[in-house]
């Protein structure tokens, strides 16, 4: 019986490290959100050189809801 409780628990230390480990999850997530705000400047780049008005509000009004 103890034999088995000594197994069970290292394998369930065994198991959580397994579970918390990293798998690039935020690497991709940097990844994406740089090419993501690249493609946004090259986009306002692009809107600016063909003279038409880019519209960039980070202020928020009384208007304006979060969705």
């Amino acid at each position: 019986m103890k034999f088995a409780q000594l197994s069970a628990f290292a394998a369930a230390l065994m198991l959580s490290s397994l579970v918390m480990a990293e798998g690039g999850g935020d690497r991709t997530f940097e990844r994406m959100m740089t090419a993501n705000d690249r493609s946004v400047e090259l986009f306002v780049a692009k809107e600016k050189a063909a003279g038409s008005p880019v519209v960039a509000n980070e202020k928020k009004d009384d208007t304006s809801r979060d969705l």
